[in-house]
């Protein structure tokens, strides 16, 4: 029997959910970027009981053009298909006093990577978001479904003025763990992306050493047990 006081982190990538495993009450779920998956995932371990809350953890795409890679940020809000989820204001208050660096402001959703400046900026004009991701629409819509306090903590791999190769892009399994094949494969038929898939790769382990580096600044619950 899972204990009271678990948290979801809810997860894209395997390695993120690695990270967030580390701070204990913590069940951790990726899911590769398919939202249907990600459901499937949170409806079957919410049933099981024993949880408390949700949280969206991991990197995110930057859309504010003055935040570069490595920037946290605490989701005060979740902004998807024309509503605006405001996320837990006791959660998210704690993970900005045990962050202290991280920025506060509202991420939007994505059905997909974004990869081109023009349609970063054109994002953030329209939402005024921080980053975006695909996976804290489905924590705040599947939050208020089970009436679940939700937070957001995000860090930006890809800042807004970065451009991403297809090769990026399709570089994922659904398990959310890396698609060499897929990646090879992508610079074989256009080896001129190479440059931007290094720039791509270095933002993201730079942006993972950051997530790294809050779990150890957390609290058991990623910040939430503090609140019980």
């Amino acid at each position: 029997m899972r204990k009271r006081g678990g948290i979801i982190a809810a997860t894209g990538l395997r390695a993120e959910a690695r990270v967030a495993q580390r701070c204990g009450l913590v069940t951790a779920l990726s899911c590769g970027g398919d939202e249907k998956r990600l459901v499937s995932l949170i409806d079957e371990t919410v049933s099981a009981g024993g949880i408390d809350g949700i949280i969206s953890f991991g990197i995110a795409g930057g859309l504010r053009p003055d935040l570069p890679s490595g920037t946290i940020v605490v989701g005060t809000s979740v902004i998807a298909n024309g509503m605006t989820y405001d996320a837990d204001e006791r959660w998210s208050e704690r993970l900005l006093e045990l962050l202290p660096n991280a920025e506060p402001g509202a991420i939007t959703a994505s059905n997909s990577v974004i990869a081109r400046p023009d349609d970063k900026q054109n994002l953030y004009e329209a939402t005024g978001a921080f980053a975006a991701d695909m996976e804290s629409h489905v924590v705040a819509h599947l939050a208020m479904q089970y009436r679940l306090p939700f937070a957001v903590l995000r860090v930006i791999a890809d800042p807004a003025t970065q451009h991403l190769p297809p090769a990026a892009i399709n570089g994922l399994k659904p398990d959310g763990t890396p698609n060499i094949g897929g990646v090879l494969k992508s610079l074989i038929s256009q080896p001129g992306q190479f440059p931007d898939l290094l720039r791509a790769a270095s933002a993201t382990r730079r942006a993972m050493e950051r997530l790294f580096s809050c779990h150890s600044l957390l609290s058991p619950g990623l910040g939430f047990a503090d609140l019980r």
